[in-house]
């Protein structure tokens, strides 16, 4: 079975809102491999389940700026 994706995909920034110093360390590299590393820094980023579920877990750290 073949199954095409679309060449189009969603994308969301990402701002870091909060510090992750003095958190979980496995927070805090959430936070590094999600690409963020200084306060207000907004990335954009693929809108995939890994993605999501990362974004999930460090969630208030952050603040999705918008979804394109």
């Amino acid at each position: 079975m073949v199954v095409f994706m679309s060449t189009i995909q969603k994308k969301l920034k990402v701002k870091l809102v909060r510090s992750p110093r003095g958190r979980l360390p496995k927070h805090t590299r959430t936070v590094a491999s999600l690409g963020l590393r200084r306060l207000n820094q907004i990335v954009e980023l693929q809108d995939n389940p890994a993605m999501r579920g990362m974004l999930k877990q460090v969630g208030f750290l952050l603040e999705i700026v918008e979804e394109v």
